[in-house]
C-alpha cells in the first residue's frame, strides 16, 4: 500500500521519503503519552533549546489547562505524563499538577535542566520528587565539562553534577521506584554516538569523577529548528546538516517515532504532533486543535503533520524524547550512504 498524502497539499519532501519508503499511511498509532509543555519560562537559555526558553520568557499553562490535559489523558488511557518546558518546576501549579498525576495513578515525567535545583527557590525540589517518585529525564549534553558549558552556559556543568549527587543520595538512579535517565546531544551538526556504547562511556566516566549514577542514557539527534538552526546558519553548516539528516533516512524507525504514540498540548492547550511541530508552530490537523476538545478516536486517525525537520528523527537509529528507536546496525550503513553520496 502507497502512503496516502490525504489533507498534506503540498508534499515536502519528507512525505515524499515516507511514500518511497512505502510505510504506510502516516497516522497515530496509540497515545501511551501526554507530553505537556506547561511555560517556556526558564533559568537557562540553552543554544540548542528548540523551544527558545529562556528567563524572559513569561507563556505558561492555566491550572485549567492543567485540568483539561488530565482529563484527556483518562480518556486516552495514557500511561504517563511527560512534563517539559522550559524548566517546568518553575511554573506556579508544577507541583500540584505533578501530585494530581500521580494521585491519578500515571507515571509522571519531569524534563529537567538539573541546576534549577540549586535556586534558592526550588532546593527541595530532589526531596519533592523522591516523594512522589517522579521519574526524571535530565539534560545532560557530555560528560565533559567543556563541551557542556558551550551549549548551556558558564558553570553548567558544575551546576548539574551537584544537582546528580543531590539526586543520587536522594536514592535517585540507585533505587529502581527512583529512575534518573539523562540525556545527550551532540554538540554540533553531527549525529549522535551508537546510545549504548555512549551510555557506558558515561556510567565510566560519572562514576569515576564523582560518584554518580543513573538508570539510562538517551541520546537525541539536534533538530534543525529553534536556536539550533539560527547557530547553524551563523556557521555555515546549515544545507549540510540537513542533507546528512535527508542522506541517512531510515525507514525503520517510521513505526517508532514519538508522534505516532503520543499527544503534545502546548502551553496554551493547543494540540501537537510533537514538541518539534509545537516548536515550529506546526499544530494538528483536523478538526480537533485543542485540549478541551480531544477525542481519542480523531486524534489517532489524523494526518500527522511533517516537514524536512521529520529527517531529524528518522536518522541513523532515529531520536525522539526516549533517545534512539533502533539498533545500531543501520548506523554504519547510512553513514557510508552518506559518505558516498
Amino acid at each position: 500500500m502507497k502512503l496516502s498524502i490525504l489533507n498534506s497539499p503540498s508534499p515536502n519532501r519528507f512525505d515524499q521519503r515516507l511514500r518511497n519508503a512505502d510505510t504506510g499511511q502516516f497516522n497515530g498509532l496509540s497515545i501511551r503519552t501526554v507530553q505537556v509543555n506547561i511555560g517556556l519560562k526558564c533559568n537557562l537559555a540553552c543554544r540548542h533549546c528548540h523551544v527558545e526558553s529562556s528567563p524572559k520568557r513569561t507563556e505558561e499553562m492555566t491550572w485549567e489547562t492543567m485540568e483539561l490535559v488530565l482529563a484527556a489523558a483518562k480518556k486516552a488511557g495514557a500511561a504517563t505524563i511527560d512534563i517539559t518546558g522550559g524548566a517546568p518546576e518553575m511554573h506556579p501549579h508544577f507541583r500540584r499538577f505533578v501530585r494530581a498525576g500521580r494521585r491519578a495513578g500515571w507515571e509522571v515525567m519531569v524534563r529537567t535542566n538539573l541546576t534549577i535545583m540549586l535556586d534558592g527557590n526550588y532546593q527541595d525540589l530532589p526531596e519533592f520528587f523522591a516523594a512522589e517518585q517522579v521519574h526524571l529525564i535530565a539534560s545532560l549534553p557530555c560528560y565533559l565539562p567543556t563541551n557542556v558549558d558551550r551549549q548551556r552556559g558558564k558553570h553548567v556543568y558544575r551546576e548539574s553534577i551537584e544537582a546528580l549527587q543531590r539526586l543520587n543520595a536522594k536514592g535517585y538512579g540507585v533505587k529502581s521506584e527512583l529512575p534518573l535517565d539523562l540525556v545527550y546531544n551532540p554538540g554540533g551538526p553531527t549525529l549522535p554516538p551508537e546510545q549504548g556504547v555512549l551510555e557506558a562511556a558515561y556510567r565510566r566516566e560519572l562514576s569515576a569523577r564523582f560518584g554518580i549514577h543513573f538508570t539510562h542514557l538517551y541520546t537525541i539527534t539536534n533538530i534543525p529548528i529553534g536556536r539550533f538552526k539560527q547557530d547553524l546558519h551563523r556557521q555555515g553548516y546549515a544545507g549540510k546538516y540537513q542533507d546528512l539528516l535527508e542522506r541517512t533516512f531510515n525507514p525503520s524507525t517510521i513505526s517508532q517515532l514519538m508522534c505516532r504514540h503520543q499527544l503534545h498540548v502546548g502551553w496554551d492547550g493547543a494540540l501537537y504532533d510533537c514538541d518539534f511541530n509545537y516548536a515550529q508552530k506546526l499544530p494538528v490537523r483536523g478538526a480537533i486543535s485543542h485540549i478541551r476538545d480531544f477525542d481519542p478516536a480523531e486524534f489517532l486517525a489524523r494526518r500527522i503533520v511533517t516537514g524536512p525537520h521529520c529527517f531529524g528523527c528518522t536518522a541513523g537509529c532515529g531520536s525522539s524524547c526516549g533517545g534512539s528507536l533502533v539498533t545500531k546496525d543501520y548506523t554504519a550503513g547510512a553513514m557510508r550512504a552518506a559518505e558516498a553520496g
